[in-house]
């Protein structure tokens, strides 16, 4: 949400829009170019998921198909792993990256790996961050109250930590669903680098994310400091 008016410090957030617009195209392009080569193993992702999910003991992990394009995740509170209409029954080397990386959220669930709970622990906060912090902030930017300014920039700020905490969240799931590919000989060899592409472009829109409010929080922070003069 931006204010109805423009300003000059909305130039600030530029890099991020550029970068998330690459980043994006970067997604569709890798997913687009490996969904259209099968995994020479022959298994869908649903099938790579569930064998994934059984070797490292997580049989309670159920796996479920969800609407949508690229919409998979997991979700830790009910133990299950959702995939996309896309990506289920596919054998694309593509699909079964996806659903790799969403096992490696599963194993971090099981495993207890440290950033995912905070991260987890995090998202209520995030939640109420992303939807109260600009509209206090400018409601005090429009009536000269540095108070409801600053709350703003403070929820604005939570909202930053839970991007930071998630990028290594999501670069763990990564790396642990490649290695766990390559080991399990899901995947080739030589198809291991269409999974790192499809991977490393979904990373940078986390990157772009992290940027993004990273920025906001500077354009805020001058806001604040023009509506003082």
């Amino acid at each position: 949400m931006f204010p109805f008016f423009f300003d000059p410090t909305f130039l600030v957030l530029i890099p991020a829009l550029v970068l998330a617009i690459w980043a994006q195209s970067r997604v569709k392009s890798a997913f687009h170019r490996y969904s259209q080569i099968n995994a020479r193993r022959g298994v869908t992702a649903r099938e790579a998921v569930r064998a994934i999910l059984d070797s490292n003991g997580l049989d309670n992990v159920n796996v479920e198909m969800v609407r949508g394009a690229l919409t998979d995740h997991y979700d830790p509170r009910s133990k299950v792993l959702r995939l996309s209409e896309s990506v289920y029954g596919s054998p694309s080397i593509a699909a079964i990256g996806v659903a790799a990386h969403e096992a490696g959220h599963a194993i971090q669930d099981a495993r207890g790996y440290t950033p995912l709970r905070l991260r987890n622990a995090f998202v209520p906060v995030a939640s109420l961050g992303s939807s109260l912090a600009l509209p206090l902030f400018f409601i005090g930017f429009l009536f000269s109250n540095p108070m409801m300014m600053d709350l703003g920039i403070i929820f604005f700020a939570a909202v930053l930590v839970f991007h930071l905490v998630t990028l290594p969240v999501e670069l763990d799931a990564s790396k642990r669903a490649l290695s766990i590919l390559s080991d399990s000989g899901l995947l080739a060899g030589d198809e291991i680098g269409g999974a790192r592409a499809v991977l490393n472009a979904a990373a940078l829109t986390y990157v772009a994310a992290t940027l993004m409010s990273a920025l906001q929080i500077v354009r805020l922070f001058l806001l604040r400091g023009m509506r003082n003069r």
